[in-house]
């Protein structure tokens, strides 16, 4: 999963690209403890739930699309992306998950999300 990081002149993209390899290094997915991938824009904000031994992704929710769980990606649409996505892995019968915040911060959304998550009975 290593890349190489290569020139990357804007310094806090450069920042968030070595936080993302470390976590990856470390993080890593099965299918009776999946990876919570989050991925966060300025508008919308996305978990993806991924069993990285099959190489496959078990379900996402986010709040664009057809199945958007709320207009923006605030906190409160953190939580409400928290709650889908520990109903899904109830659905799953998953009750263990790992957290991967993909080089962000864990502040803000993304605390919220994993907040969200661990409230809903769900072990990260």
């Amino acid at each position: 999963m290593r890349k190489t990081q290569g020139k990357i002149k804007n310094e806090s993209k450069a920042k968030e690209y070595r936080r993302k390899l470390s976590i990856r290094k470390k993080v890593n997915g099965t299918s009776e403890r999946p990876r919570l991938c989050i991925i966060k824009s300025n508008k919308h904000i996305q978990v993806q739930v991924v069993d990285d031994t099959a190489q496959k992704t078990l379900f996402s929710v986010q709040t664009f699309g057809k199945n958007a769980v709320a207009k923006s990606g605030n906190k409160e649409a953190a939580k409400a992306i928290g709650a889908k996505v520990a109903d899904g892995l109830k659905g799953k019968s998953i009750s263990k998950a790992v957290f991967d915040r993909n080089g962000k911060l864990y502040t803000g959304v993304v605390a919220a999300v994993a907040d969200s998550i661990r409230e809903n009975g769900i072990q990260i």
